[in-house]
């Protein structure tokens, strides 16, 4: 199947009122993994790829190639993002490169200049047809500063979605980056008054440290988009860990990493169900991105 437009699979979860799961890749076999999760289900997926991750493999284009190309062939619906870029220039690159949207991250700017710095981007990407997702009310966790007191106002946010002309923006209601204990208390009044102010579909970061049930009830209270992370991670090295604990014999790494590749399919596809409030579907009536 052909990679599928963000725009189409956002705007076809806000018309079911059901989550849409967005999860990071790190390695190829984190993609391969995500990818079977949503072919597993029959559920859509968005692939994410990070600054971070950019950083982490010395540039964009290796990991964004295989995971394009692993999108490109899935039978799923699979959608490709760059994920918290803060530097301009990466997101216009993603958008050379075909991903179906960027997040342009200028959360650590104060308002005037986040507003500007996201503009530049959504005025680039758009003349793409590439949806933007931008950031307002900084999310804790992030450079190790946990704030779980940092709250998006709804006022704010609308008046940013109107001056940027953003198309997702991801708030900041009680979740946090990086968490590995699912405690987070999320203000679900919060969402929803975020919900009816602003005029673009809401992104949860930091899902990984939020229980289940607390997820499905920020979806109800009206999240669109839910991104994962560091939960997911957290199985893929679990895996290898028991693996190699079985077998300390075990030097071929197909060996293990294959057992962190199933965990994380495994996970991906309970999360991608729980995210599919009433069994909604997030890929049925799929439409065109209108501005």
């Amino acid at each position: 199947m052909p990679l599928v437009p963000t725009a189409d699979l956002l705007h076809a979860a806000v018309g079911h009122r059901t989550g849409l799961a967005a999860f990071n890749v790190v390695l190829l076999e984190t993609a391969e993994a995500l990818v079977d999760a949503a072919e597993e289900t029959g559920l859509p997926v968005i692939l994410q790829i990070s600054q971070n991750c950019v950083a982490y493999h010395g540039a964009l284009e290796p990991i964004a190639e295989a995971t394009l190309t692993l999108a490109h062939r899935s039978s799923a619906h699979v959608a490709v993002h760059l994920d918290h870029a803060e530097d301009a220039q990466l997101a216009r690159r993603a958008v050379e490169l075909g991903f179906g949207s960027v997040m342009f991250d200028g959360s650590a700017l104060d308002y005037e200049h986040n507003v500007a710095a996201t503009v530049g981007v959504v005025e680039y990407a758009h003349a793409h047809d590439v949806l933007v997702e931008a950031e307002l009310g900084e999310i804790g966790g992030k450079d190790g500063a946990h704030a779980p007191g940092v709250r998006t106002d709804p006022g704010e946010a609308r008046r940013f979605a109107e001056e940027t002309g953003v198309d997702a923006l991801a708030v900041a209601v009680g979740s946090s980056h990086a968490m590995t204990e699912r405690t987070a208390a999320l203000d679900l009044e919060l969402i929803g008054r975020l919900r009816h102010a602003v005029p673009v579909p809401l992104v949860l970061h930091g899902s990984s440290g939020v229980a289940d049930e607390t997820i499905e009830q920020a979806i109800r209270a009206g999240i669109t988009k839910v991104n994962v992370s560091t939960h997911l991670n957290r199985f893929f090295t679990d895996a290898i860990r028991s693996h190699l604990g079985a077998h300390p014999e075990t030097v071929d790494p197909r060996k293990y990493v294959r057992e962190g590749r199933a965990a994380v399919t495994a996970e991906a596809a309970r999360l991608m169900t729980l995210f599919d409030v009433d069994g909604a579907g997030g890929t049925g009536g799929t439409e065109t991105m209108h501005r």
